[in-house]
């Protein structure tokens, strides 16, 4: 019965600890002039165009100006628990707190097909 109870405490407690984390990130606003300093990782592969990696493998890398933020923020959050398979990506990804995945994306997501590579920079 103690085991019982011990695992359902667990049990409880994991789901509480995943509402409070999807409750802190909801609560995230993101901040465009942090992100701008947050970005200098990311232009240098999504900033060029038509780039293309040579490592681990050859990989066309996406344009990410203008692209939804909810789409970034999930990518960037399947990069980092390595859901998403991209090496480079993934170390990257892996660093960025909750914080730094919402100004990212909403800082990509501000952009235009015409804005040039971090403008404000």
């Amino acid at each position: 019965m103690k085991k019982f109870l011990t695992m359902m405490a667990l049990a409880l407690g994991g789901t509480s600890l995943m509402s409070l984390s999807a409750l802190h990130a909801a609560e995230l606003k993101p901040d465009m002039e942090a992100a701008k300093g947050k970005v200098a990782m990311c232009i240098g592969c999504h900033g060029i165009p038509d780039y293309r990696t040579a490592f681990p493998e050859v990989y066309h890398v996406p344009k990410i100006g203008g692209q939804n933020a909810k789409y970034i923020e999930n990518a960037l959050k399947e990069y980092a628990k390595g859901d998403r398979k991209f090496q480079t990506m993934h170390g990257i990804a892996a660093t960025l707190t909750d914080q730094d995945v919402v100004d990212i994306a909403a800082y990509y997501a501000a952009q235009t097909a015409s804005t040039p590579v971090n403008p404000q920079k």
